[in-house]
């Protein structure tokens, strides 16, 4: 994902680009971008330099979480054409002096952290497995609405999807539209929506599970291929942790704003 010559030569970045970059960066533990959560509080763009202020929910954000967020605001933001100096500023943390140098500094984490207990890398893994976990509820969840049961979603592999636009052509190359999912070896075929396939389908290639065309599409939150009889089971584990998910990110939210009235409060004193 890096720059090319010719990139080098382009015109310089716009906030629209680097917030669309930031856009894909996600709170590790609410699997949500971290724009939308609204933890960006600045962009600067000084000809080909950017610089990127974030700020957390609390100060006491775990600061293996915080770091991944960072590290990933700034790769993502690195990948923009002509962008040469990146700089990524995490305020009112409490570990933010050496997360801001670590980060900037290109150390790895156990370089700004000595003393950290485990391996960030090991904490980013199983985060993104609970991750897929949720997103596969969400894609299952569509299918079923689409008239699917639990033994044909089963027996679902990569192959069997197809990419359609919203008149039903084949698709541009962006996620809109929907899925052709064709069942018991093609005798025939349902319509679904697009997003929730295709945002499953980007986490489990990260997590190397899905990207052969004869992979199985949908796994168990070990990573094994799901028997029928088990797909209720497997089915209400996702649900599981899509709530958990949804109340760590209503309460990041009540603490976010919280936050932001004390600010003005300040600001009107």
């Amino acid at each position: 994902m890096g720059r090319t010559e010719a990139d080098a030569d382009g015109p310089e970045p716009t906030r629209a680009a680097v917030r669309d970059r930031l856009d894909r960066v996600t709170d590790p533990e609410l699997d949500r971008s971290i724009v939308e959560l609204e933890y960006v509080d600045g962009i600067e763009i000084d000809g080909r330099r950017v610089e990127v202020e974030i700020t957390l929910p609390t100060a006491w954000c775990s600061p293996a979480f915080a770091w991944m967020m960072t590290v990933d605001a700034r790769d993502e933001v690195a990948t923009l054409a002509a962008v040469e100096v990146v700089r990524i500023t995490l305020r009112e943390h409490m570990h933010e002096a050496e997360i801001n140098r670590g980060v900037n500094e290109r150390r790895s984490f156990a370089e700004a952290f000595p003393d950290a207990d485990g391996d960030v890398e090991a904490v980013r893994a199983e985060l993104d497995e609970k991750a897929r976990v949720a997103r596969q509820y969400d894609a299952t969840e569509a299918l079923l609405e689409a008239g699917l049961d639990g033994e044909a979603i089963t027996g679902l592999r990569l192959a069997d999807l197809e990419p359609l636009e919203a008149d039903g052509t084949p698709d541009d190359g962006e996620a809109t539209g929907s899925f052709a999912v064709y069942v018991a070896d093609r005798s025939f075929v349902v319509r679904v929506p697009r997003a929730p396939i295709e945002r499953y389908l980007e986490k489990a290639r990260e997590t190397d599970l899905v990207s052969e065309a004869d992979d199985v599409l949908f796994r168990t939150p070990e990573g094994e291929p799901i028997d029928p009889n088990s797909f209720d089971l497997v089915h209400r584990r996702g649900r599981l942790a899509t709530v958990n998910m949804s109340s760590q990110g209503g309460i990041c939210d009540g603490l976010r704003e919280a936050r932001e009235k004390r600010l003005e409060e300040s600001a009107d004193d």
